[in-house]
Protein backbone atom coordinates (compact mmCIF):
# COMPACT_ATOMS: atom_id res chain seq x y z
CA UNK A 1 0.00 0.00 0.00
CA UNK A 2 1.33 3.44 -0.91
CA UNK A 3 2.63 5.62 1.94
CA UNK A 4 0.45 8.60 2.87
CA UNK A 5 2.63 11.72 2.97
CA UNK A 6 -0.10 14.32 3.39
CA UNK A 7 -2.80 13.63 5.97
CA UNK A 8 -6.37 14.73 5.37
CA UNK A 9 -9.90 13.74 6.40
CA UNK A 10 -9.62 10.24 4.92
CA UNK A 11 -6.89 9.47 7.50
CA UNK A 12 -8.94 10.73 10.47
CA UNK A 13 -10.27 8.27 13.06
CA UNK A 14 -11.98 10.84 15.27
CA UNK A 15 -14.48 12.73 13.07
CA UNK A 16 -14.89 15.18 15.94
CA UNK A 17 -16.09 17.87 13.54
CA UNK A 18 -19.53 16.20 13.44
CA UNK A 19 -20.66 16.22 17.09
CA UNK A 20 -17.72 17.47 19.20
CA UNK A 21 -17.72 14.26 21.26
CA UNK A 22 -14.04 13.39 20.77
CA UNK A 23 -11.00 15.50 19.95
CA UNK A 24 -9.41 16.78 16.80
CA UNK A 25 -6.26 15.07 15.49
CA UNK A 26 -3.14 17.19 15.06
CA UNK A 27 -3.65 17.41 11.31
CA UNK A 28 -7.35 18.34 11.46
CA UNK A 29 -8.49 20.61 8.65
CA UNK A 30 -11.16 22.20 10.86
CA UNK A 31 -8.46 23.30 13.30
CA UNK A 32 -6.05 24.46 10.62
CA UNK A 33 -8.41 26.49 8.46
CA UNK A 34 -8.47 30.23 9.08
CA UNK A 35 -11.48 31.39 11.12
CA UNK A 36 -12.18 34.07 8.55
CA UNK A 37 -12.50 31.47 5.80
CA UNK A 38 -14.98 29.45 7.85
CA UNK A 39 -17.00 32.53 8.75
CA UNK A 40 -17.15 33.60 5.09
CA UNK A 41 -18.77 30.29 4.14
CA UNK A 42 -21.17 30.52 7.08
CA UNK A 43 -22.20 34.01 5.98
CA UNK A 44 -22.86 32.64 2.50
CA UNK A 45 -25.10 29.91 3.92
CA UNK A 46 -26.97 32.44 6.08
CA UNK A 47 -27.55 34.81 3.19
CA UNK A 48 -30.21 35.15 0.54
CA UNK A 49 -28.10 33.95 -2.39
CA UNK A 50 -28.84 30.75 -4.28
CA UNK A 51 -25.96 29.09 -2.41
CA UNK A 52 -27.55 29.90 0.94
CA UNK A 53 -30.98 28.72 -0.18
CA UNK A 54 -29.55 25.43 -1.49
CA UNK A 55 -27.50 24.79 1.66
CA UNK A 56 -30.43 25.35 4.02
CA UNK A 57 -32.87 23.39 1.84
CA UNK A 58 -30.53 20.39 1.75
CA UNK A 59 -30.12 20.46 5.53
CA UNK A 60 -33.88 20.77 6.03
CA UNK A 61 -34.62 17.76 3.81
CA UNK A 62 -32.02 15.72 5.69
CA UNK A 63 -33.44 16.71 9.07
CA UNK A 64 -37.06 16.09 8.16
CA UNK A 65 -36.72 12.85 6.23
CA UNK A 66 -33.50 11.17 7.43
CA UNK A 67 -33.76 7.48 6.57
CA UNK A 68 -37.44 7.78 5.67
CA UNK A 69 -37.59 8.59 1.95
CA UNK A 70 -35.66 7.58 -1.18
CA UNK A 71 -33.32 9.81 -3.14
CA UNK A 72 -36.02 10.20 -5.82
CA UNK A 73 -38.32 11.63 -3.16
CA UNK A 74 -35.53 13.71 -1.64
CA UNK A 75 -35.00 15.43 -4.99
CA UNK A 76 -38.70 16.33 -5.08
CA UNK A 77 -38.56 17.65 -1.51
CA UNK A 78 -35.38 19.59 -2.23
CA UNK A 79 -36.78 21.09 -5.43
CA UNK A 80 -39.82 22.36 -3.56
CA UNK A 81 -37.69 24.05 -0.92
CA UNK A 82 -35.56 25.93 -3.45
CA UNK A 83 -38.74 26.83 -5.35
CA UNK A 84 -37.58 24.93 -8.44
CA UNK A 85 -40.36 24.01 -10.86
CA UNK A 86 -38.54 23.32 -14.13
CA UNK A 87 -36.34 20.26 -13.58
CA UNK A 88 -33.77 19.31 -16.19
CA UNK A 89 -32.83 15.66 -16.59
CA UNK A 90 -29.41 15.03 -18.13
CA UNK A 91 -29.62 11.34 -18.89
CA UNK A 92 -27.44 8.59 -20.25
CA UNK A 93 -28.75 6.73 -23.30
CA UNK A 94 -28.58 3.49 -21.31
CA UNK A 95 -30.85 4.88 -18.59
CA UNK A 96 -33.52 6.54 -20.72
CA UNK A 97 -36.24 4.17 -19.48
CA UNK A 98 -35.41 5.04 -15.87
CA UNK A 99 -35.40 8.72 -16.82
CA UNK A 100 -38.87 8.36 -18.32
CA UNK A 101 -40.09 6.96 -15.00
CA UNK A 102 -38.38 9.76 -13.09
CA UNK A 103 -40.04 12.34 -15.37
CA UNK A 104 -43.43 10.80 -14.52
CA UNK A 105 -42.61 11.09 -10.82
CA UNK A 106 -41.73 14.76 -11.23
CA UNK A 107 -44.98 15.44 -13.09
CA UNK A 108 -46.93 13.68 -10.34
CA UNK A 109 -45.25 16.06 -7.90
CA UNK A 110 -46.46 19.05 -9.92
CA UNK A 111 -43.02 19.78 -11.39
CA UNK A 112 -42.05 20.28 -15.04
CA UNK A 113 -39.35 17.87 -16.27
CA UNK A 114 -37.33 18.46 -19.43
CA UNK A 115 -35.00 15.65 -20.53
CA UNK A 116 -31.91 15.83 -22.73
CA UNK A 117 -30.23 12.58 -23.79
CA UNK A 118 -26.43 12.29 -23.78
CA UNK A 119 -26.36 11.52 -27.52
CA UNK A 120 -28.08 14.80 -28.42
CA UNK A 121 -26.60 16.32 -31.58
CA UNK A 122 -25.79 12.83 -32.90
CA UNK A 123 -22.09 13.44 -33.60
CA UNK A 124 -19.95 10.42 -34.44
CA UNK A 125 -17.10 9.81 -32.01
CA UNK A 126 -14.52 10.09 -34.77
CA UNK A 127 -15.59 13.72 -35.30
CA UNK A 128 -14.09 14.69 -31.94
CA UNK A 129 -10.86 12.76 -32.43
CA UNK A 130 -11.73 9.33 -31.04
CA UNK A 131 -10.15 6.47 -32.99
CA UNK A 132 -12.52 4.05 -34.70
CA UNK A 133 -10.99 1.20 -32.69
CA UNK A 134 -12.07 2.83 -29.44
CA UNK A 135 -15.75 2.68 -30.26
CA UNK A 136 -17.83 0.12 -28.40
CA UNK A 137 -18.83 -1.19 -31.83
CA UNK A 138 -16.03 -0.46 -34.27
CA UNK A 139 -17.01 0.18 -37.88
CA UNK A 140 -20.47 1.53 -37.11
CA UNK A 141 -21.81 5.03 -36.54
CA UNK A 142 -21.53 5.66 -32.81
CA UNK A 143 -22.58 8.97 -31.36
CA UNK A 144 -20.36 10.58 -28.76
CA UNK A 145 -21.78 11.77 -25.47
CA UNK A 146 -22.37 15.52 -25.57
CA UNK A 147 -22.63 16.81 -21.98
CA UNK A 148 -21.83 20.40 -22.90
CA UNK A 149 -24.73 20.46 -25.36
CA UNK A 150 -26.96 18.81 -22.75
CA UNK A 151 -26.12 21.67 -20.37
CA UNK A 152 -26.60 24.35 -23.01
CA UNK A 153 -30.00 23.02 -24.04
CA UNK A 154 -31.14 22.90 -20.42
CA UNK A 155 -29.75 26.41 -19.93
CA UNK A 156 -31.85 27.50 -22.90
CA UNK A 157 -34.92 26.01 -21.22
CA UNK A 158 -34.07 27.97 -18.07
CA UNK A 159 -34.34 24.98 -15.78
CA UNK A 160 -34.22 25.69 -12.04
CA UNK A 161 -32.51 22.44 -11.05
CA UNK A 162 -30.73 19.83 -13.17
CA UNK A 163 -30.51 16.14 -12.29
CA UNK A 164 -27.84 13.79 -13.63
CA UNK A 165 -29.01 10.29 -14.50
CA UNK A 166 -26.03 8.05 -15.21
CA UNK A 167 -23.67 10.28 -17.17
CA UNK A 168 -20.21 8.82 -17.74
CA UNK A 169 -17.28 9.66 -15.46
CA UNK A 170 -15.93 12.94 -16.80
CA UNK A 171 -19.02 13.74 -18.81
CA UNK A 172 -20.81 14.39 -15.52
CA UNK A 173 -18.05 16.84 -14.62
CA UNK A 174 -18.41 18.67 -17.94
CA UNK A 175 -22.17 18.84 -17.56
CA UNK A 176 -21.90 20.27 -14.05
CA UNK A 177 -19.29 22.79 -15.21
CA UNK A 178 -21.49 24.15 -18.00
CA UNK A 179 -24.88 24.00 -16.26
CA UNK A 180 -26.25 27.36 -15.15
CA UNK A 181 -28.70 25.75 -12.73
CA UNK A 182 -27.62 23.82 -9.61
CA UNK A 183 -26.88 20.15 -10.33
CA UNK A 184 -27.62 17.07 -8.26
CA UNK A 185 -27.25 13.39 -9.09
CA UNK A 186 -29.93 10.70 -9.05
CA UNK A 187 -27.91 7.87 -10.64
CA UNK A 188 -24.14 7.36 -10.73
CA UNK A 189 -23.18 5.08 -13.60
CA UNK A 190 -21.41 1.81 -12.82
CA UNK A 191 -22.15 -0.85 -15.41
CA UNK A 192 -20.72 -3.69 -13.30
CA UNK A 193 -22.62 -2.99 -10.08
CA UNK A 194 -26.06 -2.04 -11.38
CA UNK A 195 -25.17 1.65 -10.95
CA UNK A 196 -24.30 1.24 -7.28
CA UNK A 197 -20.57 2.03 -7.20
CA UNK A 198 -20.28 1.94 -3.42
CA UNK A 199 -20.67 -1.85 -3.67
CA UNK A 200 -17.03 -1.91 -4.81
CA UNK A 201 -16.00 -0.25 -1.56
CA UNK A 202 -18.20 -2.51 0.56
CA UNK A 203 -16.49 -5.55 -1.01
CA UNK A 204 -13.00 -4.05 -1.18
CA UNK A 205 -11.43 -6.83 0.88
CA UNK A 206 -13.26 -9.66 -0.88
CA UNK A 207 -14.75 -9.69 -4.38
CA UNK A 208 -13.37 -6.28 -5.35
CA UNK A 209 -9.91 -6.55 -3.79
CA UNK A 210 -8.26 -5.85 -7.15
CA UNK A 211 -8.92 -2.15 -6.49
CA UNK A 212 -5.90 -2.23 -4.15
CA UNK A 213 -3.65 -3.82 -6.78
CA UNK A 214 -1.24 -1.04 -7.76
CA UNK A 215 -0.14 -2.83 -10.94
CA UNK A 216 -3.76 -3.20 -12.03
CA UNK A 217 -4.65 0.40 -11.21
CA UNK A 218 -1.61 1.85 -12.94
CA UNK A 219 -2.42 -0.13 -16.08
CA UNK A 220 -5.86 1.46 -16.46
Amino acid sequence: MAKVDVLSCSECGQLNCYRHQKKYPDFCLSEAVDDGVVEATVETYRGDSQDGLVARAAAEVEGLFYGEITRVEEIVAFARRIKATRIGIATCFGLIEESKIFAKVLRAAGLEPYTVLCKVGSVDKTEIGIDEELKVQSGAFESCCNPILQARLLNREKTDLNVIVGLCVGHDALFSKHSEAPVTTLVTKDRLTGHNPVVTLYTATTYSKRIFDSQHLQSL
